[in-house]
C-alpha cells in the first residue's frame, strides 16, 4: 500500500482486510487515532483526514487509501497543533482525554469551513463522537476558543495558579488533548507478543472439552494457555473468590464473558484466528436468567462459590406499618430500572512484561493497582512484592474498571513466553465481559401526613447481579440505605436482594445503586405531593433533612448538610418556569462519600523530593478523567506554597500504597487528606530554611486511616455509616414538544477545590444520568446482550445534550481537606426523578420504568433505538 502519510510518502505491506486505523497504528507507529469500537466506527476515536475529509479509520480499508494522502494530528503544524491544545485546556475541554484526538481533529476540519461555527453547528458537527464523560458542554466552549483563535482572538491562558479554589489546568492536559500521551494500547515493546481470549457464547454450560491443537500449530502463535497452565489460584475477586479467570474442563461458564483460553502471537490478527480455531464443546445448561427465580427454594446453584442470595440487607427504624397505618396519605407503586453498559470510550487492555530482577510489570488502567496486584499473584501463585504495577491513563471507568478484566491472562501468557504480552479487548468483547449497573425493581409504600410530612417508608429492593459477585452485594446495600432519599423519614422499613443469574454480571457504575433507589423515592414524592395539593418543590421543602436529622440507616447527621441550599438555589428558576407555562420537574438526592458501612478505608501518600527539583506526589487512588490528579496537586500547592509545575503525580506500586478501589467518591475526600498531611511535613522543612535542593531524596509519608463508621444494622451506642454525603437539587424544563430545553443543578461539593474540573464532573454526571432516564439500556436475551452498537445502546451525543447550568454551593465538610466532598457520582442521582417530574407535567403520564423510551424527550434524542434480529425497533 503507498500512500502519503502526513506529507511524508509511506508503503506498508498491510493483510487483506486490515482497517486504516491498525494500519496507522500497528504499522506507521501513529497513535493520536485511538481504537473504541472497530469496526462500527461510531465513536469517533479513530478520525483521521483521507484526502482532507474526516473518516472513522477504523471502518476504512486501509486497501481503499492506496494512493491517498491522509492526515492525523501527528501531521499537523506546530502552530496548528499549539492552538488546539492550548483551547483545549483552557476551556478544560477533556476529562479521560480518549476522545479528544478524534474531535481536535475535527474541529479542525470544521473550522477551516467555517470560520465562525455556531455553538449548534459545533455540536451537529460532533454527532459522529461520542464523549462519555464531559456531557460535550466544554467541548463545545474548546472548538469556540479555537476557532475564535484562528480569527484573531487570543486563548484565555491556561491556569497556572494551583491554589485551591483556582481553575488549575488539568495535568498533563496538553499531553492528552494531542494524543501525544500513551494509553495502555498504545504502549509497544521489543519483541512484544499479542493477545486474543475466547470467551463463552453460552450463558451457561459445562465445558466438556478443549482443542487447542490447530491454534498451536500456526505459524506465529507462540503459547495457548487454558485453566491447566494457571500455576495459582484461578479463582479471585474483589469481596469473594468466585470469579475464574480460565473456566476449566469439567466446569461451567456462567456468562458469555467467561474466558475459556488465551492466545499470545506475534500479531494480533495471528492471535485471534488461533482463537477462531480453538474447539471448545460444551454440554449446554438451562440459564438462570430471572432474579426472582434465582432465589426461589431448588433454583440451581448459579455460582458455586456462594448461594443465589449473594446480598441481603435489613433497616429498619421505628413501625412503618403502624405509621402507614396512621397515615393521611399513602402511595404503593413499583419502579423498575434497567441494566446499563458503562461504554467508557477506552476498551480494556493490559500489557505484561519481564523485567530484568525477575519481577513482572503490569501495565493496567484498573481503578485499583493494588488490588490488581493482589489478584494477578494469586493466579501466578507468586508474593505481590514480584508484581510492580504501574497505571497508565485510564480512558474513563465509572467503576467499570474496578473488577479485573484481561491483567491476569496477559500476566500469564507473559509468564509462559517470557516476552512482553498485550491484550486488548473488541467493544463487544468489552461489553461482554465487564460488570454493568443493576437493574433494580424497587416496590415501595410511603406515607406523609396532611400537610406533606413523611411518616415512612417501606421498600423491598431486588437487583440481578448476574453471574459473579463484583462488589454487587455492595450496590444492593448502598441502594438499601439511601432509599428513602434526603428526607426525614421516622419510620423506616427497607430491605435489599442482590441474586445471582447467568446475565452478565453487574458491580459499580456511578451512582452505585442510589441513582436507582432515587428514581422510585422521587416519584413517590410526587404522586403524594398531587395528594396533599402542594407543588414537588414544596414537598421537598417540608421533608428536605437538616442538621440533627436521622439518615434512612440510623446516622444523626452532625454537619455539612447541604440539601437545603441547593433546594433555594434553584426556587426562583423552578417557579419561574411553571409560571411561564413550563412542565417542569425536580428531584434531590445525596450520595456517601467513603465508602463506609464499617469499612476501614485509607488515604496514602508519598512526597519524593527529586535530583531535578520536582517532587514525585505518590497516591493510591486512580486517575481516570475525573481529575483526581490535578486536585491532589492543588492540596499540595495550598499547603506548601509550591508552584504546581513542581509536583508530578504517580500511582505505581513502588510504595505500598494500596487503598483499595478508587470508588464512593472517596479519592479527594480521603487522598486528598492523605497529599494534606504529607505536604505538611514537607512545607515544615521548607519553613525552616531548607531547599528543595537540600531535600532530594527525602520521602514525605502519610498514611490517613478512616475506621470509625458502622456497618448497617450494627448495634452501637452510636450509627455512623458514611464520613460525608453530597446533596444536590436538580431542574428539568421541557419545551411545548416535550423537549428537554433546559437542565438546572445545584450541588452541594463541600468546597470548590476547581471549579473546572468540579463543574464539569456535573456536568459529565448529568450527561449519564439523561442517558439512564431516557435512551440508555443493555437488554439481554438468553443472557447476550441484543446490541454492541453504541448508537443503539443509547448515550447520548452532543446535539442530544440541552443546555446545563451548574450551580456550586459550599456547605463546610469538617472531615474533608479544606471541607472538601466527593462530587462524582451525586450529579446523576436526581436525573432520572427531575426528568419523569417534568415528563408527568406535560403529558400526564407517570413513569415508572427506565429508560422512559415512550416519553417525548426520549423521541427527541438520535440515539437508543436498537433494532431486533428480526427487525424491530424498540
Amino acid at each position: 500500500m503507498n500512500f502519503t502519510l502526513n506529507g511524508k510518502s509511506r508503503r506498508v505491506d498491510v493483510p487483506p482486510g486490515e482497517s486504516l486505523l491498525d494500519a496507522l497504528r500497528e504499522r506507521c507507529g501513529v497513535i493520536s487515532p485511538k481504537d473504541g469500537c472497530q469496526p462500527q466506527g461510531q465513536c469517533g476515536c479513530c478520525l483521521v483526514l483521507v484526502d482532507g475529509m474526516p473518516k472513522t479509520s477504523c471502518a476504512v480499508p486501509a486497501a481503499s487509501c492506496e494512493g491517498k494522502s491522509i492526515v492525523t494530528l501527528e501531521g499537523l503544524g506546530q502552530e496548528e497543533r499549539e492552538r488546539l491544545a492550548k483551547a483545549f485546556v483552557s476551556a478544560a475541554g477533556l476529562q479521560c482525554g480518549f476522545c479528544i484526538p478524534g474531535i481536535a481533529l475535527r474541529a479542525k476540519w470544521l473550522v477551516d469551513r467555517d470560520a465562525n461555527p455556531s455553538r449548534d453547528a459545533i455540536a451537529k458537527a460532533l454527532d459522529g463522537h461520542l464523549c462519555r464523560c464531559t456531557g460535550y458542554t466544554k467541548i463545545v466552549d474548546a472548538i469556540d476558543l479555537y476557532a475564535k483563535s484562528r480569527r484573531g482572538e487570543p486563548i484565555p491562558e491556561p491556569c497556572t495558579d494551583g491554589r485551591i479554589g483556582s481553575p488549575y489546568q488539568r495535568v498533563e492536559a496538553a499531553e492528552y488533548a494531542l494524543g501525544d500521551r500513551p494509553y495502555v494500547a498504545d504502549l509497544t515493546r521489543p519483541g512484544m507478543l499479542h493477545g486474543a481470549l475466547v470467551l463463552s457464547p453460552h450463558p451457561r454450560a459445562r465445558v466438556t472439552s478443549i482443542d487447542t491443537s490447530a491454534a498451536r500449530a500456526m505459524p506465529g502463535v507462540r503459547a495457548v494457555a487454558t485453566a491447566a497452565d494457571v500455576p495459582g489460584e484461578r479463582w479471585y475477586g474483589l469481596l469473594y473468590n468466585d470469579w475464574p479467570g480460565l473456566v476449566a474442563v469439567g466446569e461451567e461458564v456462567r456468562c458469555v464473558g467467561d474466558v475459556v483460553a488465551a492466545v499470545a502471537a506475534d500479531e494480533e490478527r495471528i492471535a485471534r484466528e488461533a482463537v477462531r480455531r480453538i474447539r471448545v464443546e460444551y454440554e449446554v445448561l438451562e440459564p438462570v436468567l430471572d432474579a426472582d427465580a434465582s432465589i426461589q427454594p431448588g433454583a440451581p446453584q448459579v455460582n458455586p462459590q456462594h448461594p443465589n442470595v449473594l446480598g441481603h440487607s435489613v433497616i429498619r427504624r421505628g413501625d412503618a406499618d403502624s405509621a402507614l397505618a396512621a397515615s393521611t396519605h399513602v402511595v404503593t407503586d413499583t419502579w423498575q430500572t434497567q441494566r446499563i453498559e458503562h461504554l467508557y470510550l477506552e476498551p480494556e487492555c493490559a500489557l505484561a512484561e519481564p523485567m530484568p530482577d525477575g519481577r513482572l510489570a503490569l501495565f493496567t488502567q484498573g481503578q485499583g493497582i493494588f488490588d490488581d496486584r493482589r489478584q494477578v499473584a494469586r493466579f501466578l501463585g507468586v508474593p505481590e512484592e514480584s508484581i510492580h504495577v504501574t497505571l497508565m491513563p485510564s480512558g474513563g471507568a465509572f467503576g467499570g474498571k474496578e473488577d479485573m478484566s484481561v491483567q491476569s491472562q496477559t500476566a500469564l501468557l507473559t509468564k509462559l513466553t517470557g516476552r512482553p504480552v498485550r491484550v486488548e479487548l473488541t467493544r463487544e468483547e468489552s461489553i461482554r465481559l465487564h460488570p454493568k449497573r443493576h437493574p433494580i425493581r424497587m416496590h415501595y409504600t410511603v406515607g406523609c401526613d396532611e400537610q406533606g410530612r413523611l411518616t415512612a417508608v417501606k421498600a423491598r429492593l431486588l437487583g440481578d447481579s448476574g453471574a459473579y459477585a463484583s462488589v454487587g452485594g455492595k450496590v444492593l446495600e448502598r441502594a438499601a440505605g439511601h432509599a428513602c432519599g434526603p428526607y426525614r423519614v421516622p419510620n423506616v422499613d427497607v430491605e435489599s436482594i442482590a441474586a445471582y443469574t447467568n446475565n452478565p454480571p453487574c458491580g459499580a457504575m456511578r451512582g452505585f445503586g442510589v441513582n436507582q433507589t432515587a428514581f422510585a423515592i422521587e416519584g413517590a414524592l410526587d404522586l403524594l405531593a398531587k395528594k396533599v395539593g402542594i407543588d414537588s418543590f414544596e414537598m421537598r421543602s417540608r421533608n428536605v433533612v437538616e442538621v440533627g436529622d436521622v439518615f434512612a440507616t440510623g446516622q444523626v447527621l452532625e454537619k455539612s448538610v447541604g440539601i437545603r441550599k441547593t433546594l433555594e438555589a434553584v426556587r426562583s428558576i423552578y417557579y419561574d418556569a411553571k409560571r411561564a407555562g413550563k412542565a417542569v420537574g425536580i428531584a434531590c438526592g445525596l450520595k456517601n462519600s467513603g465508602i463506609g458501612n464499617g469499612v476501614q478505608e485509607w488515604g496514602k501518600c508519598r512526597l519524593v523530593v527529586e535530583k531535578d527539583g520536582s517532587v514525585s506526589l505518590y497516591n493510591g487512588y486512580t486517575e481516570m478523567g475525573q481529575g483526581l490528579l490535578t486536585v491532589l496537586v492543588q492540596f499540595a500547592v495550598e499547603v506548601t506554597g509550591l508552584p504546581g509545575s513542581v509536583f508530578r503525580p504517580k500511582v505505581d506500586s513502588t510504595f505500598a500504597l494500596g487503598c483499595g478501589q478508587t470508588t464512593g467518591s472517596r479519592a479527594t475526600l480521603f487522598g486528598g487528606r492523605a497529599v494534606k498531611s504529607a505536604a505538611e511535613k514537607l512545607r515544615a522543612d521548607l519553613d525552616r530554611g531548607k531547599s528543595l535542593r537540600e531535600l532530594v531524596g527525602t520521602v514525605y509519608a502519610a498514611d490517613e486511616v478512616i475506621s470509625d463508621t458502622t456497618a448497617l444494622g450494627a448495634k452501637v451506642a452510636k450509627i455512623k455509616t458514611h464520613t460525608a454525603f453530597g446533596y444536590a437539587t436538580q431542574v428539568c424544563i421541557l419545551d411545548a414538544e416535550g423537549k428537554i430545553e433546559r437542565f438546572v443543578a445545584a450541588h452541594d461539593v463541600g468546597r470548590v477545590v476547581n471549579p473546572a474540573t468540579c463543574s464539569g464532573q456535573i456536568e459529565g454526571s448529568i450527561h449519564m444520568g439523561l442517558g439512564f432516564a431516557l435512551t440508555e439500556e443493555l437488554p439481554c436475551e438468553n443472557g447476550m446482550p441484543v446490541t454492541f452498537k453504541l448508537r443503539e445502546i443509547g448515550v447520548l451525543r452532543a446535539v442530544d445534550m440541552p443546555p446545563v447550568d451548574v450551580i456550586m454551593v459550599e456547605e463546610h465538610e469538617p472531615e474533608g481537606p479544606f471541607g472538601v466532598k466527593g462530587v462524582g457520582e451525586i450529579g446523576l442521582v436526581p436525573t432520572a426523578g427531575a426528568v419523569a417530574g417534568a415528563l408527568e407535567a406535560f403529558d400526564g403520564i407517570r413513569r415508572k420504568t427506565l429508560p422512559m423510551k415512550d416519553s417525548p424527550a426520549a423521541r427527541a434524542i438520535t440515539v437508543g433505538r436498537i433494532r431486533r434480529a428480526r427487525g424491530e425497533w424498540h
